[in-house]
């Protein structure tokens, strides 16, 4: 089932278990478990991004270093949405950014309701982040999905919100040289943030314990079966850029690879409040090699 935007479909399936299998923002995945929300994981990231390019800055901000945010008020569309998070403890750890003195202000709901923090703002008059963003009233803010490129909860025809290429040259971006600090981040921590995990409702599990094993090695068929065709990503411009800055596979699958990017999320979630320890058995039991 195609759902559009797909950000729609992590809300119906933390909310209403509406799929028996989807697609979900980590953040809200590890914040699930904590709830007791009985969805399982394997260890599928589809999606990864860096975020160094994501966080832009106010026309007349005044803003050049990270540390220039503390005190000023950072657009985000929800608390909760994985890039925030990964820009958060990118900017805490990494730059000593004091996050806890940032008013982060919001136009969208999270996921898992509850866990929004003091130091919050909502928008209510209905301005996107991007017009706060342009009158100066934001400091900074992340952009894309997680913030100036959509306005509002996500809808049928969200990406059409998208600022025009002439509004967006009105901000600028907190790291000028972002490429080259992601590649400096990731070769130092190897750290490849994640996006985009596959979940299971845990009945469906539970009464087939086969089930996630056989469903992770039918998505890693599905992976070799592209990549025979397109064996450097040459149709998927996007992965192509992250092959060549992390120097291997853009996607990699299994929980091995990908332990370092897991720990800084889960570790991220709880520093800002999102969950209070690690989650348990993130993974449902089953056999998980590299693909």
């Amino acid at each position: 089932m195609t759902v559009k935007p797909i950000i729609s479909a992590y809300r119906r399936m933390i909310r209403d278990l509406e799929f028996d299998v989807a697609e979900l923002a980590p953040v809200t995945y590890v914040m699930a478990r904590e709830a007791g929300i009985p969805l399982i994981a394997i260890p599928v990231f589809i999606n990864r991004k860096f975020h160094h390019s994501d966080i832009v800055c106010g026309p007349k901000s005044g803003i050049r270093a990270p540390k220039d945010l503390e005190g000023k008020e950072v657009g985000v569309r929800a608390f909760s949405v994985s890039t925030g998070v990964w820009g958060r403890g990118l900017l805490a750890e990494q730059y000593g950014v004091d996050i806890e003195s940032i008013t982060w202000v919001v136009d969208d709901d999270d996921h898992i309701q509850g866990k929004e923090p003091a130091n919050q703002r909502r928008v209510t008059d209905d301005r996107s982040l991007e017009s706060l963003l342009l009158a100066d009233e934001l400091g900074a803010a992340f952009s894309g999905n997680a913030g100036t490129g959509r306005a509002g909860a996500p809808r049928e025809g969200w990406t059409e919100t998208a600022p025009a290429d002439t509004e967006e040259a009105a901000s600028y971006p907190l790291f000028p040289d972002a490429k080259v600090l992601e590649r400096d981040w990731f070769l130092r921590t190897g750290v490849y943030p994640l996006h985009s995990v596959i979940v299971i409702r845990s009945e469906l599990a539970e009464r087939a314990p086969e089930l996630p094993t056989e469903l992770y090695a039918a998505l890693v068929r599905s992976k070799q079966k592209y990549l025979a065709e397109d064996p450097t990503w040459a149709q998927q411009p996007r992965l192509a850029r992250q092959a060549a800055q992390v120097g291997g596979d853009p996607v990699p699958y299994g929980a091995e690879p990908n332990q370092p990017s897991i720990d800084a999320l889960v570790r991220y979630s709880a520093e800002q409040g999102l969950i209070s320890n690690r989650p348990t058995a993130l993974f449902a039991p089953g056999d998980y090699p590299v693909g």
